[in-house]
């Protein structure tokens, strides 16, 4: 590959002729970045929307906890079980296509829920609308993986990032329509809003690069087989410790004192620090490399979990976006790593299984850890987590072999 053109200074057209040819490729990059982004944001905000719902539908629809656990149970279900056909559809269709028409269909859903009449057509809504938000991850990871290539850890970690500016923004929007609409006008008007977005990944994303399969074998980074799989059991163990330990945090929250309006504002202090890691740690994992950024980020994690059941609470409040940091950011990392264990014409359908992974673990966990707290009480139950979280370590040391090697620049080498 060229490097960087060099232009002497007596001749400073030459170099703005330059410049300008060399430009269009970094704009793509950071064009891909921001659609992938927008939609990242939308499909996640979509998703947690459902908690901001569930007590209007309860009280509309008089549905018991079991029935509304069910609805958030199937968007969650139909993201999950289609992000591999979709991640195998974009692999032979225009990618960029079929995220459009997903983030369409998504929006579609939530403005069938504001039609539904009852129980039936909220669940079909749902369906619908997480049908949709599979195209989301696979797709848009796979595009910015291609747009930046060997330096795709960072903006990943930036388009990881933007999933939960869509998790604070969209449900706090919702929040404001209800003050002034009845529920079923706001979602269409948040229905809009999908369709308007997914007018913008029609028009303005870029085209997503698709790799040649012999190109992509000889181009695979770490070049030997077993790598993803081990990336998959650091992503499902890392999911669970930080949905097993949010499980908990309430309850040991107010076994020292907090009374509800504080265990809300630490539970924001802790998903503060989540978007500030999820946003820090791929640049940080595209300088230091995984294994360090893997080591640091859950080592830290057993560490502030085990302080958390020490500390009394203001300084276990003090230390909350640290926590946050330290859970979240492993997840960046992760998510760059994918497209170098697996070759670049599958990385959909890779990027497919690890999201399928780490959403499934984000639902399991909680009950497993829950039965856990049942049997042995909450304090050695969340203990558990943190001997999960260094669990990981191993695997982490077993991975770094399929892993290419990191240069100073932070590029694979």
């Amino acid at each position: 590959m060229p490097g960087p053109a060099k232009i002497s200074p007596q001749n400073p057209l030459r170099q703005l002729f330059s410049l300008s040819r060399m430009r269009p490729c970094g704009d793509r990059a950071r064009r891909t970045l921001a659609v992938a982004g927008i939609a990242h944001a939308l499909h996640d905000g979509y998703t947690d929307l459902i908690f901001v719902l569930l007590p209007i539908w309860q009280a509309e629809f008089a549905l018991g906890y079991g029935v509304l656990a069910l609805l958030r149970g199937l968007y969650a279900g139909a993201m999950a079980t289609l992000q591999v056909p979709s991640g195998w559809l974009a692999e032979r269709l225009d990618g960029r296509v079929i995220l459009g028409l997903g983030t369409a269909l998504s929006a579609l859903g939530y403005a069938l829920a504001g039609c539904s009449g009852g129980l039936f057509g909220l669940c079909a809504a749902l369906v619908v609308s997480g049908a949709g938000a599979s195209t989301q991850h696979p797709i848009a990871s796979a595009a910015v993986s291609r747009a930046y290539g060997q330096a795709s850890r960072g903006p990943l970690g930036t388009y990881n990032f933007s999933g939960d500016l869509g998790k604070a923004a969209i449900p706090a929007l919702t929040s404001l329509l209800l003050t002034w609409m009845p529920w079923r006008q706001s979602l269409w008007l948040l229905a809009l809003l999908g369709v308007a977005v997914a007018i913008v990944v029609a028009l303005l994303m870029p085209p997503i690069e698709r790799a040649r399969p012999r190109k992509a074998r000889q181009e695979r980074a770490g070049g030997g087989r077993g790598g993803f799989p081990l990336l998959l059991a650091i992503g499902v163990l890392d999911t669970g410790v930080r949905m097993g330990l949010l499980t908990f945090l309430p309850f040991l929250l107010k076994s020292k004192g907090a009374s509800l309006p504080t265990v809300g504002t630490a539970l924001a202090l802790v998903f503060l620090g989540g978007a500030a890691g999820k946003f820090a740690c791929g640049w940080i994992g595209a300088r230091v490399g995984v294994l360090p950024t893997v080591l640091l980020t859950e080592g830290g994690t057993a560490a502030c979990i085990l302080a958390i059941l020490a500390l009394p609470l203001i300084p276990l409040l003090v230390l909350l976006p640290l926590l946050g940091l330290m859970l979240n950011g492993t997840s960046s990392v992760l998510y760059g790593t994918v497209p170098e264990l697996t070759p670049p014409d599958r990385t959909e359908r890779a990027f497919a299984l690890f999201y399928t992974g780490t959403i499934g673990s984000g639902a399991v966990s909680p009950v497993l850890y829950g039965i856990l707290g049942d049997a042995v009480g909450v304090n050695w139950a969340t203990a558990a987590t943190a001997m999960s979280a260094l669990a990981i370590f191993p695997l982490a040391f077993a991975l770094r072999p399929h892993i290419a090697p990191e240069r100073k620049d932070g590029q694979a080498g």
